[in-house]
């Protein structure tokens, strides 16, 4: 099993910055990728940024590119989202989740929630 826990959430004003972290513990050779996905009230849930473990090849949204960036440190077992010129649409719960692959994301955190005023 593997356990993901998110933190770094909170209230920010629009333009501001927050960085979240996904800290995974358990069996942590079980993954190939991870990610970072958002849920906001009344909406699906979104792809927001992914990471592949061995190599760091990083994705983006297009909603999220130029303004986020995902990394992570392989001997922590911890992933980061840094997120600048933050916006009130990117207001959501931030949710880690890890993988095999891009279409099988077989873990998640509980979630984190990121609150933008305008």
């Amino acid at each position: 099993q593997v356990q993901l826990v998110e933190s770094g959430g909170g209230l920010v004003q629009a333009g501001g910055s927050l960085r979240l972290s996904c800290a995974a513990s358990g069996h942590t050779l079980s993954w190939n990728v991870m990610g970072w996905f958002r849920q906001a009230p009344g909406k699906e849930r979104e792809f927001v940024a992914g990471i592949w473990w061995s190599g760091g090849r990083t994705f983006y949204s297009d909603s999220v590119k130029g303004r986020f960036t995902i990394s992570r440190d392989n001997a922590k077992n911890t992933m980061y989202l840094q997120m600048n010129s933050l916006k009130p649409e990117d207001t959501a719960v931030y949710l880690c989740t890890a993988g095999v692959d891009t279409s099988n994301y077989n873990y998640w955190g509980q979630g984190t929630q990121v609150t933008v005023s305008s």
